[in-house]
């Protein structure tokens, strides 16, 4: 069952006792708001599969429902494993955290970023949120072009002082820092070094065979800014006044972070870029991994406990790379007399987000990372569980329930 290779029809449910809860919230998101067209869960603890659920359609056009093969994007669900692949070379040696990029990478240095450590690639406080354009759809997918702005460019910031979400350029940072290392391209290492020895249906650039495994995206109905800025006030506890300037603010038109995702000009929504095989072929490894849940719950199971024999991350590695990072500096764009605490706005480690009133996975020494849309992964090394949920009905409102109510039927099943 690691593989994701097996074929199957219809509904998925391997609960093994105890764990009748998670069926239950799975099977109950189908008939929820937004409601599933198809979906995948999977848990792992102590190394050893607990729950795998699949339902529902993998295209509801074409009536092709999710099997047991069925793989989905996961957009930014991929950043944690590409963190996986930088901390796997921190674990061997190869990489000093707290070295500069320009010792593995010699011509990022130009426009003052010499003295930039690696961590603060990782989380996403370099100053490098944009690239500066223009660059074509084309350019992006054949990475160098990319490697070469992001070179050249000033950071928008005095580095290690602020931090703001590096949407897309996080994954041609740390990867290009990977291949420098290893030689090879973040999608051949993570298939490498991660996929083929866990047995994964996991891949950041997706072979051509796989393509009639995929699942079709499909959108839950849009919301206005109204409604987002309740759903933050929800999430994170905070007071509306303090919310709305902050959204205004970092998330208002021509924002950096609202620019963050168009990567120079090349990804432009408008064209639907994301459902192209260019798209699913090149490797964006920010946003374009396609897996399923099995494959994220075993990956993140096997950096806290062993997984069929294979550990990826030792428990000092863990413990070093999920020390919080954001709280040490400001997020970019708010006001200076507005204070959003990083553990209601952007709880970000080495790569991978941690536990916090918005983002409250299992409990508070966990680590994982969403993506946009619903999916979510991530580890809980004090319960050994590792968590992995996708979907093809992508939402974007703020306090999404599906996850959650996967989440918490997790928690009651572990007390």
């Amino acid at each position: 069952m690691g593989s994701g290779n097996h074929f199957g029809t219809g509904t998925g449910d391997h609960v093994e006792e105890g764990w009748g809860k998670v069926a239950d919230a799975f099977h109950a998101n189908f008939e929820g708001n937004p409601g599933e067209i198809g979906a995948a869960c999977s848990v792992y603890v102590d190394g050893r599969p607990v729950v795998d659920l699949w339902n529902g359609f993998a295209d509801r056009e074409t009536g092709r429902r999710w099997d047991n093969a069925t793989v989905v994007q996961v957009a930014s669900t991929t950043k944690g494993a590409t963190a996986i692949c930088a901390h796997i070379l921190a674990q061997r040696g190869e990489l000093d955290l707290d070295a500069p990029v320009v010792q593995y990478w010699p011509e990022f240095g130009a426009a003052g970023k010499d003295k930039i450590p690696v961590r603060w690639l990782l989380s996403h406080q370099a100053g490098l949120p944009l690239v500066d354009g223009p660059l074509t759809f084309a350019q992006a997918c054949a990475w160098d072009p990319v490697i070469r702005a992001l070179e050249a460019q000033k950071p928008l910031w005095r580095p290690g002082t602020e931090h703001v979400y590096h949407s897309m350029t996080y994954g041609y940072l740390v990867g290009e820092i990977v291949r420098r290392i290893s030689g090879k391209s973040l999608g051949t290492f993570f298939a490498d070094e991660v996929a083929a020895p866990l047995g994964l249906s996991a891949w950041i650039g997706l072979p051509e065979e796989h393509e009639p495994r995929v699942a079709r995206i499909e959108y839950a109905a849009p919301f206005t800014m109204e409604e987002f800025v309740a759903g933050m006030i929800e999430t994170t506890g905070l007071d509306p006044e303090t919310v709305t300037a902050w959204m205004t603010a970092v998330w208002g038109p021509d924002s950096v972070q609202a620019r963050a995702g168009e990567l120079g000009g090349a990804l432009d929504n408008t064209t639907e870029y994301h459902t192209t095989r260019a798209w699913r072929a090149a490797e964006f490894p920010a946003a374009n991994m396609i897996t399923d849940a099995r494959s994220v719950a075993r990956m993140y199971g096997a950096t806290v406990s062993d997984v069929d024999g294979v550990r990826l991350l030792e428990p000092s590695t863990v413990e070093r790379m999920t020390v919080v990072q954001t709280d040490r500096s400001r997020m970019h764009g708010l006001p200076p007399e507005l204070n959003v605490p990083a553990d209601r706005s952007f709880y970000m480690s080495l790569g991978f987000w941690r536990a916090c009133p918005p983002m409250p996975m299992l409990g508070p020494g966990a680590f994982g990372h969403p993506g946009s849309g619903g999916s979510i992964a991530f580890a809980d090394p004090d319960a050994g569980v590792g968590f992995g949920y996708v979907t093809n009905l992508w939402s974007f409102r703020q306090g999404e329930p599906r996850a959650s109510n996967l989440i918490k039927a997790v928690r009651s099943c572990l007390t």
